[in-house]
């Protein structure tokens, strides 16, 4: 797979970062958002800025040791959750992260997205599974992501937000938006109408056949209750 030009990279993290924004995603300086464009190259955003309010000049160039190679800002602590994505699968080309306030509740919660209610979250998604709790800032954060990096779209951070991983930026932004939106509508229909329907086994086999159709070449799958 072809990775991103420099410039096109960096055109898609501001773009990235003011949508996450302007829909509530991140508060504060929360957040990241990561481009691989190159064999030993990530853009990143860059640590203590609001995702609503980078400039081009403030992403950093890193390897995937994590190592400086651009720019005067420092990256994320974070960062090593993307750059452990990118060894663990080399078709990834860029990682978000961000802290959706319902999809960020589920994961408080401990409660994975895992019902099969959504024919379009089947396909995109399938199952957001919840990644074990670790320490900001340390390296148990990639460890306890490493595992759904070949299996899944994403997953719930324990106690902490969410995290996107695809083969281009707009495709894991869209995710992390698909995200919020199916958490949103489990959290109407289970707690405030009280009720499910659920797709049959044979529906969701299907939709899960879609997904090549669909530019989607993993995902987990829900189980019906």
């Amino acid at each position: 797979m072809e990775y991103m030009t420099e410039k096109e990279a960096k055109k898609a993290i501001i773009d990235i970062g003011q949508r996450m924004y302007v829909r509530g995603f991140v508060a504060a300086n929360d957040g990241n958002i990561s481009v691989r464009t190159g064999r030993n190259e990530v853009w990143a955003t860059p640590t203590g800025v609001s995702k609503g309010y980078m400039k081009k000049k403030m992403l950093v160039k890193v390897d995937l040791d994590g190592n400086v190679l651009e720019g005067t800002y420092k990256p994320s602590s974070e960062l090593k959750m993307h750059l452990r994505a990118y060894r663990e699968n080399e078709a990834l080309r860029s990682v978000c992260h961000a802290h959706p306030p319902i999809c960020t509740s589920f994961a408080v919660a401990g409660i994975p997205l895992d019902s099969p209610i959504l024919a379009e979250a089947v396909i995109t998604l399938g199952d957001v599974p919840i990644a074990p709790y670790a320490e900001l800032g340390t390296e148990a954060v990639p460890e306890v992501i490493a595992p759904y990096c070949h299996t899944h779209n994403g997953v719930l951070l324990a106690n902490h937000g969410a995290v996107t991983w695809a083969e281009e930026p707009y495709a894991a932004y869209y995710r992390l938006e698909s995200m919020e939106y199916y958490a949103k509508i489990l959290l109407i229909t289970d707690k405030l109408l009280g009720r499910q329907q659920q797709l049959s086994d044979d529906q969701i086999e299907r939709l899960i056949a879609m997904r090549e159709k669909f530019g989607v070449r993993q995902g987990g799958t829900p189980r019906r209750t």
